[in-house]
């Protein structure tokens, strides 16, 4: 028993067209931000500057993989795919997560490296440019702006994609300040702040990349729906009289949208057509009061009496 309707699709494009404006946007930047902290990371003799210069090539790589995966995510449903696409969304997500792991990796070993080259004696390190400085603290500035802005997208949209952009910008803000500090530092004479200041944001970094890959991976394993919908859902049935009992809840994550399945108990005393009327009253009250549930699954149960309640 199936019920669906075709709810949102207005709603639908503007949130695509939103969600890749954040990303070309965040691409662009991102691509300016490389260009200059690598160039004057190496002009300017700044090992800060040219890591984090490097981290924001490493986000203009997954930028362009997620760009491909959002502009599939928004292509209709087919025979193959009768839910559409939108679950390429959550493994875009998957993608930046793991981006985020494998640079944090990158400037922590790096970040080793510089250490161990200066207690050596081995690096002819001496300080960087002021040009590094000005550039190191105008990356910090464009990425508080532009994690708040995705950041607001992302919530606007409900697009975890966006979200974990906007970590990532975050992550960014500190990459840059450790690099700012860095210069600071080096260019009065304590040289050992610079890596050690990039070892500490690695970690950091690390862990958010971690926690963008969990997130998204319940997304795709089809884990349980959250208290607050589970809660939603029950409190909806509720009104329902001939629903004597709530016993299972399923959800699945589509992109923006939910398709549930629920299991419900109901009188044994019903024929079978009764039973149906029920399950099409369940199906109509949820697609049309909680706005993201796309389709209702619902198989019912005979029970004896209604559980009391706690």
């Amino acid at each position: 028993m199936v019920h669906t309707v075709n709810k949102g699709t207005m709603t639908a494009d503007l949130r695509q067209k939103k969600s890749i404006l954040a990303i070309n946007v965040g691409l662009a930047v991102n691509a300016l931000l490389a260009v200059l902290k690598t160039s004057v990371g190496i002009l300017g003799h700044s090992p800060a500057l040219l890591a984090d210069g490097i981290n924001s090539t490493s986000d203009v790589a997954y930028g362009i993989v997620v760009n491909i995966f959002m502009r599939l995510s928004g292509k209709p449903a087919d025979k193959e795919h009768p839910y559409g696409h939108d679950r390429l969304e959550s493994i875009a997500a998957v993608v930046v997560g793991a981006f985020v792991i494998t640079t944090a990796i990158s400037i922590f070993w790096a970040s080793i490296n510089n250490i161990y080259e200066l207690l050596s004696g081995a690096s002819d390190f001496t300080g960087a440019s002021q040009l590094a400085l000005w550039i190191a603290l105008f990356t910090i500035l464009m990425k508080i702006w532009l994690s708040f802005w995705t950041d607001r997208v992302g919530k606007q949209t409900n697009n975890n994609v966006l979200m974990a952009l906007a970590a990532d910008h975050r992550n960014d803000i500190f990459s840059a300040l450790a690099a700012t500090i860095g210069i600071i530092f080096g260019r009065v004479g304590f040289l050992w702040v610079d890596p050690l200041a990039g070892g500490v944001v690695s970690i950091i970094i690390c862990y958010t990349g971690v926690e963008i890959i969990r997130e998204s991976a319940a997304d795709l394993m089809n884990t349980q729906p959250g208290k607050k919908i589970t809660e939603e859902i029950r409190g909806k049935l509720a009104k329902l009289d001939e629903v004597l009992d709530v016993e299972e809840i399923h959800g699945h994550r589509f992109g923006l949208y939910m398709v549930a399945n629920i299991t419900i108990g109901v009188s044994p005393d019903l024929t079978v057509s009764e039973g149906d009327r029920i399950a099409t009253r369940v199906e109509n009250l949820l697609i049309d009061e909680i706005d993201f549930m796309r389709r209702v699954f619902v198989h019912y149960h005979p029970v004896k009496t209604k559980p009391k309640k706690a």
